[in-house]
Parts: C-alpha cells; structure tokens; sequence
C-alpha cells in the first residue's frame, strides 16, 4: 500500500466522473466481500487494525487473524496494557513483525492523548507512531466516514489503466498521480467512502496486476488501458521483484517463529543460530554469517532482546 492524497476540492476534473464512478458503485454493491471489518458497526478501532495488517499481507492471511487479535484486544486500551512478547507472539506469521510493536505504540499514543477513542482526522491520524499517509487517509474514510483520497496499490492501478493507459502504476506516487486521484474524489462524503473502496476492491478481484479480468470489469468501455491494447509495463525495468527464499528476511522469520513457539521464555543464540539456518549448523549455509547477522539486526529493532546476568546469552521476545 501506498501513500494518500490531500482532500482538498479538485477545481477541474479532466473527463466526465459520472462514467468512471457509477459503475464502480454499482459493481461494489453487487460484488463486495463481506469482510468483518466493514461490516455495519465496526469499531474505528477494528479498522485501523485490520490496516495495519493488511499492509503487505494479503486479506486471506488477514482475516483469521483480525479476528483473534479482535477478539484478544477489542479496544486500544486492551492492547496497551498487553506485554510486547505476546502481541508479537499473536501477530504470528502474518510478516514484517515490527508492525505489530508499532501498532501497540500507536494504541498507547490513542489511549494517552485521545482518551482511548481513535481520532476521525488524517492529522491527528498521521500523527499516531507507525501510521502513514495511506493508512491516515483510510481510517478516516473508512472507520469514520470522512471525504478522503485513499490511494493503495489497487487504487493506483485501477486509476492509471482506466484514465492513463497504463499497465501498472509508477514505482513511487507523484503529485500528479494524486492531483488526478484528487479530481475524481465526489464530493459527497459518504460516496467518497464508497467509490474509495469500490476502487479497492475492483483492483484486488478484477483489475489484478497479473491476471486482470476484462471481460468482468465495469470500466472496460472507458479503460484507456483496454482500448490501447494492453501495453506493456513501461516501468518494468525499474520493479524489483521482493525475494525470499535465502534471503536475511527469511532467516529472521525463522529466529522468530522459533521464539514464538518456544516453551521457555529464555532461548539460547546457539539454538536460534541454527532455528535461522532452518536446522542445519550456520558454517554449512552459503553465507555462515547470515543466521548471527539477522539475529544481530532484530535485537537492533526491538524484536528480541538479549539477556544479561544469569541470562547472558540468552534471548527472548520483549
């Protein structure tokens, strides 16, 4: 996911809305997943949540997850009372656990300076420890109904292959990018809730990255993209792929895991030097540095700390 745009009132819009936003509203209305966090009544809290952890995770991960998170810490205040340990140990493999210690520090900040209540603005949003532009943007839109340009991957593609002609959006948003986004925003608040998440959930079921289904999309008579005959990504050359299979990050899961499933709250590094060589001794692997490597750098992010006194050489969650 990506960042969002300002909410000021677009002066201009470039072709007619009318074309682009009502079908959208009519496809999401007959299409939309039901997933709890937007159901009627969900909390603000539930939504921000489910933001976060959406972030790089894909929504089949997510949901099982949400739910026990949800149902552990249904408000801010119950999760900032939890010990990082176990926060980290219920995030379990949804990826990228630093997100997890940042929720539960943006869900201290709720509880001491908004009594508790998740804000309703993008700048007090924005202003909470972890929370960016985009995730600002769709809390208020999303937990609280305000007109805000929400501009995640999905959005980004949808918009640029409709409107642009082109495959895949750029690697890093640009003021034009959100100066468009901006002038197809309606003007109405609970629309703009609407056709935010109509967008969304149009790219994440239809106008994929890799396998978009034309014949399926409520946009295919106006879709530049479509009628340009598909062109190629022009940016190609300047994606990099994200690997894992040997890489530190793949290590660092593994040292994780370990720690999470780990009967005793102290582990020694000779057994998480080995858990990250995935059981094999760390002078066998390619890079024999690498185990001690990874654990060096989550120790440096707050995710494992290491023990002193009786415990030197130990280590454990937070």
């Amino acid at each position: 996911m990506t960042a969002a745009a300002t909410t000021e009132e677009p002066t201009t819009t470039p072709t007619d809305a009318a074309a682009l936003v009502g079908p959208v509203l009519d496809w999401y209305a007959a299409h939309a997943r039901d997933l709890p966090w937007r159901a009627p009544g969900a909390s603000a809290w539930s939504v921000l949540v489910s933001e976060v952890m959406l972030q790089q995770t894909p929504v089949v991960r997510v949901e099982p997850a949400w739910r026990a998170w949800m149902a552990r810490w249904p408000t801010p205040a119950d999760l900032a009372a939890a010990r990082p340990a176990e926060v980290l140990r219920a995030w379990d493999r949804l990826g990228y656990p630093r997100r997890a210690l940042r929720l539960q520090e943006c869900a201290r900040a709720i509880v001491a300076e908004h009594d508790g209540a998740v804000p309703d603005t993008e700048a007090e949003l924005l202003a909470l420890p972890g929370i960016g532009a985009y995730t600002a943007a769709a809390v208020a839109a999303f937990a609280h109904g305000r007109r805000a340009v929400v501009l995640d991957t999905n959005v980004r593609r949808v918009l640029g292959r409709a409107l642009e002609g082109r495959a895949l959006p750029a690697p890093s948003l640009g003021r034009a990018e959100r100066d468009r986004a901006a002038a197809y925003l309606p003007a109405d608040a609970a629309t703009s809730v609407r056709w935010n998440v109509g967008l969304m959930e149009l790219g994440a079921l239809v106008c994929t990255a890799r396998a978009p289904r034309c014949d399926a999309c409520p946009l295919l008579a106006v879709c530049a993209w479509h009628a340009a005959g598909k062109p190629a990504d022009e940016h190609a050359g300047r994606r990099r792929p994200q690997a894992w299979h040997g890489t530190d990050r793949q290590v660092r899961g593994r040292i994780m895991a370990y720690l999470r499933h780990h009967r005793q709250e102290w582990a020694t590094g000779d057994d998480l030097l080995v858990a990250g060589a995935d059981g094999a001794a760390p002078a066998a692997l390619p890079d024999p540095a690498q185990p001690a490597r990874a654990l060096a750098s989550l120790v440096d992010d707050g995710l494992v700390v290491p023990g002193t006194g009786p415990h030197a050489g130990g280590y454990r969650l937070p």
